[in-house]
This record gives structure tokens, C-alpha cells and sequence, in this order.
């Protein structure tokens, strides 16, 4: 169905033809960006739980793993992003990067003390190994799931929407790592987190499920063709990005990149404890009974307010998700009971979840067409690398003096508080210091 109407971008006014997409195109965004993100979820919040409970991993140990994950996702985006610009296709390192996904997931079974101690001699410290053998899997499992979703598959997403339907798109798809959340938790709440088994089996389970998508996606999804006139070189569409030029020609790319970089550092000061948080510090062994109902509503809110961006462009849109994220913050730091919490956490996510729609749906706006694979770099380094260096570390130092509870094994484990969030808060700051220099580029746009 086709039909034309008059879009605001945020630039100006123009008639564009409304491309109505296929059943086909929303249920193949809706399963392999829920999939992907499931996987995400465990790699992003299970392994630190994960690594917590099995061997008692510090808060540095935490930041080293998440770091080190974002790095390998940054440069397996560029590497693979600028290789499906110049073979042309997407569906093949989808697929094949969600098969070989699968399997890299199912390898994190082996990880358990047991097997550790058993390879090992008994003058190393098996708690040690298992941290590091979990941070050299997480990275060797980054490298597949980074290939094949953030690089191919959000190349295709924006390859295969346009300016008239990329917010609702957009919508969907940053709704899905919370709803991620609620499915890995949720479904494996029940299970006793201390016994390895627990671990082994899901490991199973999301890396079989990962898998499979991969096998069926050769049947869901529809290649969209891009043209490879131009990236025939891939060594120059490595640097493409980084060019001075380019960078001048899209200075609102670039702007939006370094706002949603300190967002997301904002995020990442607070996420890779928030579980251990409501768990530990707080006492609650049914947060997923708080957690799940906020996500489902925050989930809500971002897929109606996806369309926002659609009717208002990015200025209409995108100051209301940061004053709920921060808002979300100012709850959940000045209280620790059940309902406040759950408001508080409600609040907070629905701000983070339709903040990363608006941020995206400008970023897939403002790339270069037939460069997605390109761009796809450029759009890591601001949502994973940098925040993923720096939120973890500012959390794990504001965590320093945490205090300390012994297991019954006789080590310690640190208690986060709630100063993750005041820290998120200050950070979150800086936001609106970098909506300066990008509302004044897309006002000096628009005339």
C-alpha cells in the first residue's frame, strides 16, 4: 500500500511516498531483535550474575568484562558492517552470525568449577579462571553475536525502513532488550542460580533458541538490495566513517552519536548492578515480580511513543524520555521500598527504552544511504564502546567502599548501593549540555 504524505524530519517539510511494510518485515523484526536482545541480556546482565554467584567476581572484575565485550562488539561491527556493504548483501551474516551465535553460547556450559579444578592444578585459584575463561568467551561470543546483529542486522532494519516508518520500527526494536529481560528472568526465576546445573541449562536453552532463529531467518527475511557502487574498496569503508569529510558532511549524525554516547554511559553506570541490586542490597528475591510489570508497561509506553518521533522529529520528541530517565533515578535513590521501587524502576525504563528509540530512529535518519553497514561502526562506538568503558568504571568507583558480605566458602562479595544512580543522574546531566551544539544544527538545518 502506497500512499503520500507530508513528513516532518526535523529539517523541513516534504512529500514522501508512505511504503506500508509486510506482516513478513514486522515479524521477522520483532523475533530477531527479541532473540538477539535475549542473548544480549544474558551476556550484558546474566554473566555478571553469572561470574557473581559461581565466583564471586569483584566490581572491577564486572567493569573488565563489560569493557572488554564492547570493545570486541565495536570492532566486529566495523570489520563485518563495511564487509556487507561491499558484498551488498545482509541475510547471509544475519543468519550465519545468529547460527555460529548459538553455538558459541552453548560453549559457556563447560565453564563450571568443577571442570576447572579438574584441568587445573590445585595451586590456582579455580574462582580465578572461571572469571577469565568467561571474559575470553564473552569476547569470542561478542565477536558472533556483534557480526550478526549489530552489524547485519540493524544494516537491514535501516536499509529496510524509511523516514515515514523508522520511529514505529524503532520503537519495536529498543523495546525489545527490556522484554528481553522479562523473558530470560522470568523464565529462569524459579531456577536456584547457585547450582551450576542452573547455568548449564541456560545456557542450553538461549544458545539452542539463538540457533534456530538462525536456521529459520534464511526463510523469514527479505534481502534488501543495496547498491556497492562506491564500497567496492573495504579497506576504505573501514575508514569511511572517520573521515574528516564525511564527518563534516553529517555533522547531525555525529552530533546525536556523542548525545546518545553520554546517554548511554548514563545506562551503564547503573545496569550491570541493577539485578544485583534489587536482589542483594534491597532483599528482594521476587524482583522479577517489580521488574516484569514495569518492563511490560515501559515496553508499552516506548512502542505508542515510537510514533511520537514519526509526527515530531527528534526535538518534538526526545526531552521527555530523559527527565522520566532521570526522574527514574531520583525515585530509586531515595527509596528502597516495594511500591516506590517499582515506580521508581517504571519510571527510569521507560525513559531509558524510548530514549534509545528516538536516539536510533535519528541515527538510521541521518546515515548515508547504501552506507549502513558503514555507519553501523559509528553507532556502536557511541552506544556500546564508550559507554561500556566508562559507565562500568564509574560505577565499579563509586562502588569502591561498597560494603562486603562473606560467603560460605569464606570469600567476600560486594553490595552495591544506590549511589549508582545518583551517579547515573550526574551523568545524565550532560545530555542536555550536548542538546546545545545538535538542536542549533538542526534549526541552522531547517532553514
Amino acid at each position: 500500500m502506497r500512499r503520500r504524505v507530508w513528513y516532518n524530519d526535523n529539517i523541513y517539510q516534504k512529500a514522501v511516498i508512505r511504503v506500508k511494510k509486510s506482516p513478513k518485515f514486522w515479524t521477522a523484526l520483532v523475533i530477531f531483535s527479541l532473540v538477539g536482545q535475549v542473548a544480549w541480556v544474558m551476556e550484558n546482565m546474566y554473566f555478571n550474575v553469572f561470574i557473581y554467584k559461581m565466583f564471586h567476581a569483584s566490581a572491577d572484575a564486572i567493569s573488565a568484562m563489560v569493557s572488554a565485550s564492547s570493545i570486541a562488539a565495536t570492532v566486529t561491527t566495523l570489520l563485518i558492517g563495511a564487509l556487507s556493504d561491499k558484498v551488498g548483501k545482509r541475510k547471509l551474516f544475519i543468519c550465519g552470525g545468529y547460527i555460529l551465535w548459538g553455538l558459541s553460547i552453548w560453549s559457556f556450559a563447560a565453564i563450571r568449577l568443577d571442570i576447572i579444578e579438574a584441568i587445573f592444578p590445585a595451586t590456582v585459584s579455580a574462582a580465578a579462571v572461571g572469571v577469565s575463561l568467561t571474559i575470553i568467551l564473552d569476547c569470542v561470543m561478542t565477536f558472533f553475536g556483534s557480526a550478526a546483529n549489530d552489524a547485519a542486522f540493524n544494516a537491514w532494519l535501516t536499509d529496510a525502513t524509511d523516514e515515514t516508518n523508522r520511529g514505529a520500527a524503532e520503537g519495536i526494536n529498543s523495546m525489545m532488550p527490556l522484554v528481553a529481560i522479562l523473558v530470560v528472568f522470568g523464565g529462569f526465576m524459579s531456577f536456584d542460580q547457585d547450582l551450576p546445573e542452573t547455568w548449564t541449562l541456560i545456557f542450553g536453552v538461549i544458545g539452542t533458541a539463538v540457533l534456530a532463529l538462525g536456521v529459520a531467518g534464511f526463510f523469514l527475511i527479505d534481502e534488501v538490495p543495496v547498491k556497492t557502487e562506491g564500497n567496492e574498496n573495504y579497506f576504505r569503508n573501514l575508514v569511511y566513517g572517520f573521515r574528516p569529510g564525511v564527518i563534516r558532511e553529517n555533522p547531525g549524525f555525529y552530533l546525536t552519536l556523542l548525545a546518545y554516547a553520554v546517554f548511554n554511559i548514563s545506562i551503564q553506570i547503573y545496569m550491570p548492578y541493577l539485578i544485583l541490586y534489587y536482589s542483594v542490597s534491597l532483599g528482594m528475591d521476587n524482583y522479577v515480580l517489580i521488574f516484569a510489570p514495569a518492563i511490560i508497561l515501559a515496553a508499552a509506553f516506548t512502542f505508542f511513543y515510537g510514533k511520537v518521533y514519526d509526527k515530531r522529529g527528534f526535538t518534538g520528541s526526545v526531552i521527555a524520555p530523559i527527565v522520566l530517565l532521570m526522574g527514574g533515578y531520583t525515585v530509586l535513590y531515595f527509596f528502597k521500598d516495594m511500591i516506590p521501587v517499582f515506580l521508581g524502576t517504571l519510571i527510569m525504563l521507560s525513559g531509558y527504552l524510548s530514549g534509545m528509540g528516538i536516539f536510533g530512529a535519528m541515527l538510521r535518519d541521518r546515515t548515508p544511504q547504501n552506507k549502513a553497514g558503514m555507519f553501523q561502526g559509528q553507532r556502536i562506538i557511541g552506544q556500546v564502546l564508550i559507554p561500556g568503558v566508562i559507565g562500568p568504571a564509574i560505577g565499579a568507583w563509586v562502588l569502591r567502599d561498597a560494603e562486603m558480605i562473606l560467603n560460605s566458602d569464606g570469600t567476600y562479595s560486594f553490595i552495591p548501593n544506590e549511589n549508582i544512580f545518583l551517579a547515573a543522574f550526574v551523568a545524565a546531566i550532560f545530555i542536555w549540555v550536548m542538546f546545545i551544539p545538535l538542536f542549533r544544527q538542526i534549526r541552522g538545518e531547517k532553514k
